[in-house]
């Protein structure tokens, strides 16, 4: 593993190591943690992005008209459209 050197303010480091005491860890175990996740994150956006992209499928609907839902004022409305 390779060592990381940050910057954070006093009071994020105070909550930090609070929280890490908290959970039973080490504010550099949690940091460690919270990067590998943004990695997953990003890594299954990622997978998810690259699958749509290349989805072959279409959503245009064919050329035949949709069917109505057959009411009484559906076949009156289409008697109207077509006089």
């Amino acid at each position: 593993m390779k060592n990381l050197t940050i910057t954070v303010d006093d009071g994020v480091l105070e909550w930090a190591r609070i929280e890490a005491a908290r959970r039973g860890t080490s504010v550099s175990r949690m940091v460690g943690d919270f990067m590998a996740d943004m990695q997953r994150r990003e890594d299954a956006y990622e997978r998810a992005y690259l699958a749509w992209r290349t989805d072959e499928r279409t959503w245009r609907s064919s050329a035949a008209r949709a069917p109505g839902r057959g009411g009484p004022r559906s076949a009156a409305l289409s008697r109207k459209a077509s006089a």
